[in-house]
């Protein structure tokens, strides 16, 4: 068991927790979540090494507890010449060697006790990663993860989303008492995803996993640990029943709220007369009164309850456009080709019309980012931009769009701001307020930065959007505030993403990469195609009529109608068992 203790530590610029607490024991799968910046990965770097870290509480873990790390942005060393077998066995291929070695010195050594001494220890070393077993344990990861093909390839001739994954093998071998993932999940396509999934629920051990997916968080996870504004909330279960208690208490507390504010309503009209007759009358019983009842009054506004997990502040996302286009083509793509070792696209052709909100669906490495990345520098003689078209751009790769010595406030001055104070008021928006303005771009967390991105994309008021992964490093609440701009905008959209919740519920239909080339596919066929290869046979229907219902919740909370909202959630209860 891991336990943490009344921790709290901060930056000079920013305060991360005050007083957190949780515990982590054997056999949890636990997701870390929270908003961008909120302070996940810095608290999971004081949890692998908290002599670096100046904190105050206690952190109680066992001097022996060993730790796995997956890191959000693994790096290969392309001059290793490894094969995938060897990077993940590496470990084992290694304590293997140094058995030979001893062997063969013990057959010719005459001082043999401390080469018996150093068997043993090498013997013990390899059991402990499961010794004779460990070449199926590996076989059985790759064929989980559909990469079996590639056992023998080069890991530099892998896709980075299969090298993530491999990445996650090789940790996971070792056998760590803790596992600890950050965002493994970004830029995994479907399929990566999947693999993930099945390698995360197939695993043992202690797992601590920092994630937005909402795929990954539904099917994975049997405690939540959630970290927002210096606090912390631990939930033993799944994410859905996480939601689904939150939602609980928000229809609770918006009751209290209610009714409280009618009493106040009520104390305060006594007091205002109280205060009236005080005027003409000076009786000092009557201003006992007053007194007595303003200090009720404040009692009342003092306990009003506090939820900061139940109505997180979202970002206010909002896409407009300088100048509106009639209903016509404003993207051609006529024979694209692309290629770079090897032929990666071929015979490309489509066309998006003004209001178009199109996602292009394929695997990783497929050629998709360099698709994208060629229609906005409108440059290449296979694709045509209509002349009155204003594109913005969303990149993957954020040091594209963001420059990382510049401060917020400076990086938005040059996107055109005319004024501090108007920079200022625009990135209050998105979450960006008081000095947090003056940080640089390259402190930031990749939720932060992606933020940023669209906040830019707004400001462009552009008429067409290409967005290169937009969800990638988002929490969930700015997931759900970006499907939300996406559906209130008039333009046009081509959207990179692997994100399944975005694409259907924000995209009129997908382009499909196979074969090296591109398909149309309607949204209907596209959720059918998924839900048959990765879900049971009724679970999209389940899913869809949850959905509904927690629409019905949120019209009769907006409507102050607490016992239809009361009764829609005995429905949900019984609809999320199902799921």
């Amino acid at each position: 068991m891991i336990k943490v203790e009344n921790l709290s530590f901060s930056f000079p610029q920013k305060e991360l927790y005050n007083n957190i607490s949780f515990t982590l024991e054997e056999g949890q799968h636990c997701a870390f979540i929270g908003t961008s910046g909120s302070g996940k990965s810095t608290l999971i770097d004081i949890l692998m090494d908290p002599e670096r870290y100046l904190f105050d509480g206690k952190l109680e873990m066992d001097p022996q507890c060993t730790i796995g790390y997956v890191s959000q942005f693994p790096e290969l060393d392309n001059t290793k010449e490894t094969t995938v077998f060897e990077y993940i066995g590496e470990q084992f291929i290694k304590i293997q060697s140094e058995i030979q070695s001893i062997c063969t010195e013990m057959e010719t050594s005459s001082d043999i006790e401390p080469l018996l001494e150093k068997y043993q220890l090498a013997l013990d070393a390899f059991d402990a990663i499961g010794g004779d077993d460990v070449e199926s344990h590996i076989h059985k990861q790759l064929n989980l993860a559909n990469l079996m093909k590639r056992r023998d390839h080069k890991v530099s001739d892998l896709s980075g989303g299969e090298f993530k994954l491999i990445q996650v093998m090789r940790e996971m071998l070792n056998r760590p008492d803790l596992m600890i993932m950050d965002e493994p999940d970004v830029f995994l396509d479907f399929e990566n995803l999947n693999a993930l999934k099945k390698l995360i629920n197939t695993h043992k051990g202690m797992l601590l996993v920092v994630t937005h997916n909402r795929y990954l968080l539904n099917h994975c996870f049997n405690k939540i640990i959630h970290l927002e504004n210096t606090e912390i909330q631990e939930f033993d279960g799944r994410y859905m029943e996480y939601n689904f208690s939150l939602l609980q208490t928000k229809i609770e507390l918006q009751e209290i709220a209610v009714a409280e504010h009618e009493e106040i309503e009520r104390y305060d009209n006594i007091i205002n007369n109280l205060r009236a007759i005080a005027t003409y009358n000076s009786d000092a019983s009557r201003g006992r009164a007053l007194k007595a009842r303003v200090r009720f009054q404040e009692r009342l506004e003092a306990r009003r309850i506090k939820a900061p997990f139940v109505d997180i502040k979202q970002p206010n996302i909002h896409f407009g456009m300088d100048h509106e286009l009639e209903d016509t083509i404003v993207v051609n793509v006529n024979n694209y080709s692309v290629a770079f070792d090897e032929l990666l696209l071929d015979n490309v052709n489509f066309e998006i019309k003004s209001t178009d909100k199109v996602a292009i669906i394929g695997p990783n490495g497929t050629g998709k980012t360099t698709l994208l990345r060629d229609i906005y520098k409108n440059n290449h003689g296979s694709i045509e931009i209509n002349a009155d078209v204003k594109v913005a751009y969303l990149s993957q790769l954020q040091g594209e769009v963001l420059k990382d010595s510049n401060t917020i406030l400076e990086e938005f001055i040059d996107a055109g701001f005319k004024t501090y104070d108007e920079a200022r008021l625009y990135l209050a928006d998105y979450g960006f307020e008081g000095e947090t303005v003056n940080q640089k771009i390259q402190s930031l967390s990749g939720g932060e930065r992606n933020i940023l991105q669209l906040a830019k994309v707004s400001a462009s008021k552009a008429n067409v959007l290409l967005l290169d992964e937009p969800t990638s490093h988002l929490d969930t609440y700015t997931q759900i505030a970006l499907e939300k701009a996406i559906e209130e905008y008039q333009g046009a959209i081509l959207m990179i993403s692997h994100d399944f919740y975005s694409v259907v519920n924000g995209m009129d239909y997908v382009l499909i990469i196979e074969d090296k080339t591109i398909r149309k596919m309607a949204m209907r066929k596209f959720k059918q195609m998924i839900y048959a290869s990765h879900f049971d046979k009724d679970y999209l229907e389940t899913e869809q009529k949850k959905k509904s219902v927690e629409m019905k919740i949120e019209l009769a909370l907006k409507d102050t109608n607490f016992e239809l909202a009361k009764g829609l959630v005995d429905e949900l209860e019984e609809l999320i068992k199902l799921l």
